[in-house]
């Protein structure tokens, strides 16, 4: 008797879970967040003298490795501060730029280059211009006279938010996860309109300021949602039933407001001026929808193009991607409550 496993022929959850080995092949195992913007911030308190906040992200524990780097002729005017925050290493200085200050002048952030993130860069000068400037890995630099328009503005703003969660593994996995549950095409519509209405509530409270959750916990609980998925996937291939399974949309209703805390994160942690949050918010959300729906609609294209093939696939890839989902959600969770510890001691 053959000890081999019979071939399946491909059904839609099953071309799911083939993508989801892509998927998983693809991302990176534990940079969840890199995607989370730099942020600097220049304020011209007197002629050629500024205030420098130079806020660097932290990744499981550890700022980026990202370098502030000013013009050759610049000098501190005191020591310069910093604070180590849960989710942000802050530098504050004190500087004389000399009399024609730093217009026209670089500024570069060594080691931007070698990163999946940006640098937000807010100038305010003493005559009341100000304006927002992006430096990216690919132009490590900005300079002082390299205003950005309106529109501009607004449209780093989304592809700030597209960039958060095409280059976030961990929201990317939530939402396979979720395709990965869902039977039909209503259920699918009604379970991400759940995650989109409740991640955009969680993220405009949270931006505004009305509600605030630590870094190090929230990232736990995100990670927990993954892992929550992984024998919900199980369960559905096996032919099982729960309420998840019945209902999707409400769990992605609920963990919807987690990962909603998590976006504002990457925008407000940032440390944006108040005068920036209503266009960062408006035009970030915008993002991370287009980004949301751009990552459903490739899969779904991806699962309709191979439904088209004549395929065979063994028994054991149908149950896989349940297991790996809960398996990166558990390696993340384990993780990120290190950090927490590490945090409260």
């Amino acid at each position: 008797m053959s000890s081999r496993l019979p071939p399946i022929r491909f059904s839609p959850g099953r071309l799911l879970g083939l993508l989801t080995l892509l998927c998983l092949i693809a991302l990176p195992a534990a940079q969840a967040h890199e995607a989370r913007p730099a942020y600097l911030e220049l304020t011209e308190t007197a002629p050629g003298q500024y205030t420098v906040l130079w806020r660097t992200p932290v990744l499981a524990g550890r700022p980026l490795p990202l370098a502030l780097t000013l013009p050759e002729d610049v000098n501190n005017l005191r020591e310069p501060i910093v604070q180590e925050l849960t989710d942000s290493l802050v530098e504050r200085r004190w500087i004389d730029a000399g009399p024609g200050g730093l217009a026209g002048k670089r500024i570069t952030f060594t080691g931007l280059q070698f990163t999946i993130t940006d640098v937000l860069a807010r100038v305010q000068l003493q005559d009341g211009r100000s304006w927002t400037i992006i430096a990216r890995p690919a132009q490590p630099w900005i300079e002082i006279t390299a205003a950005l328009s309106g529109w501009q503005v607004a449209s780093e703003y989304i592809v700030q938010g597209m960039r958060h969660i095409l280059f976030g593994p961990d929201h990317l996995l939530f939402v396979l996860g979720l395709l990965l549950i869902v039977r039909d095409g209503w259920t699918l519509v009604k379970t991400i309109t759940a995650f989109t209405v409740a991640h955009s509530l969680t993220l405009t409270a949270a931006t505004l300021g009305y509600v605030s959750i630590p870094g190090p916990p929230l990232e736990a609980a995100i990670a927990l949602s993954i892992l929550f998925l992984g024998p919900e996937i199980l369960r559905r291939w096996r032919g099982e039933t729960s309420f998840t399974l019945r209902h999707p949309w409400v769990v992605a209703f609920a963990f919807g407001l987690l990962h909603g805390f998590g976006f504002a994160g990457a925008l407000s942690s940032a440390g944006l001026p108040q005068s920036d949050i209503p266009i960062a918010l408006f035009c970030f959300n915008i993002g991370v929808e287009i980004g949301q729906l751009c990552f459903v609609g490739l899969v779904l294209a991806l699962a309709h193009a191979i439904r088209s093939l004549s395929m065979s696939w063994p028994r054991w890839v149908q149950l896989l991607p349940g297991y790996a989902i809960g398996s990166m959600g558990a390696f993340w969770t384990i993780e990120r409550m290190n950090v927490l510890v590490h945090a409260l001691r």
